[in-house]
């Protein structure tokens, strides 16, 4: 969006900014922090990742909330640093979250029992790797063109204008654009075919015996019903598809949406705390029927998994 905004939304809107993305920097640090000291969790490939994301999302954040004390600074590298660490932390953020998609594509979508090599070490170096090489190469060509800086936004029906460190080179910032939206589809693909699947597979169930047991089982498929709302909620945060709602206000102000946009995005690392703690407990829960059962777990390179979607979608196959 590159209209201008009123003055009282703009602190409105920052107000919210910050105090949501205080909220998700300290949730993801505290996910960062369960992950390192839980043994359980390191051979988790979906954790991993979710804690992953958890790290970009918390870069992203923590350089957010010093974006305009960096545009106040006077030693100008200062401010380039910041706008150059904010893109690179939003890249990393984009790219997990296609990584997501990537492996639950592979986990519940492709469903095969195979073995990769250094799984998790491949989706390290394209997550962490692309966008530092994409940074890397932007700030490498500063004698020829400035790419990051301090950018002037200026406000509505006043002579006022915010400072920020950020892209200032508006052919770049469209490219970046062109890399989010190719992400955008791929995650609404895999999340639109993975929600289609949810409801399909409750809609399936076993024939009743009379009326009597079919108005029994209501409350059951009720609640059933709102547990897979729940997961594809749950899912549509951490595929980053709310970021979509930036191509509902293109090109002009649009405050509703803006103001929706910063909400949900801004807390988006809070929903990746709640989510890596579900599916924490529905791990605990499973090792804890393994155990009971003395049924061994089987392994894999893809399989090993802990999501609550998968978890969800083992019961219910267990229960048909």
């Amino acid at each position: 969006m590159r209209e201008p905004i009123a003055e009282v939304h703009w602190e409105i809107l920052s107000y919210i900014s910050y105090v949501g993305c205080g909220l998700s920097a300290f949730f993801t640090s505290l996910s960062i922090v369960i992950y390192l000291f839980s043994r359980n969790h390191r051979t988790d490939y979906s954790m991993s990742i979710h804690v992953s994301l958890s790290g970009a999302l918390f870069l992203l954040n923590s350089t957010f909330l010093m974006n305009e004390w960096g545009a106040t600074v006077k030693p100008g590298w200062v401010c380039v640093f910041v706008a150059a660490l904010m893109h690179y932390s939003l890249l990393c953020s984009f790219t997990w979250m296609a990584i997501e998609a990537l492996h639950l594509y592979l986990l519940l979508i492709k469903v095969f029992n195979t073995y990769y090599k250094h799984y998790m070490l491949k989706l390290s170096l394209v997550g962490w790797g692309i966008p530092c090489a994409i940074v890397a190469v932007s700030l490498g060509v500063t004698d020829f063109k400035q790419f990051y800086g301090l950018k002037q936004v200026t406000l509505t029906n006043t002579n006022h204008t915010n400072a920020i460190c950020w892209i200032t080179d508006d052919s770049f910032f469209y490219l970046n654009l062109v890399y989010f939206t190719l992400i955008f589809v791929f995650n609404a693909g895999i999340l639109m075919a993975v929600a289609s699947g949810i409801f399909k597979m409750k809609r399936v169930s076993k024939p009743g015996a009379g009326s009597e047991r079919k108005t029994r089982r209501d409350p059951v498929r009720f609640s059933e019903s709102c547990r897979s709302s729940l997961t594809v909620l749950g899912l549509t945060w951490l595929l980053g598809t709310t970021w979509g709602l930036v191509f509902l206000g293109s090109g002009y102000v649009n405050y509703p949406i803006l103001y929706l946009f910063c909400i949900l995005n801004s807390i988006q690392g809070f929903f990746m705390f709640l989510w890596i703690c579900l599916s924490a407990q529905k791990q605990r829960k499973r090792d804890m029927n393994d155990r009971m059962t003395s049924t061994p777990a089987k392994t894999s390179g893809i399989s090993s998994d802990s999501t609550t979607l998968s978890a969800i979608s083992l019961d219910d196959k267990a229960q048909k």
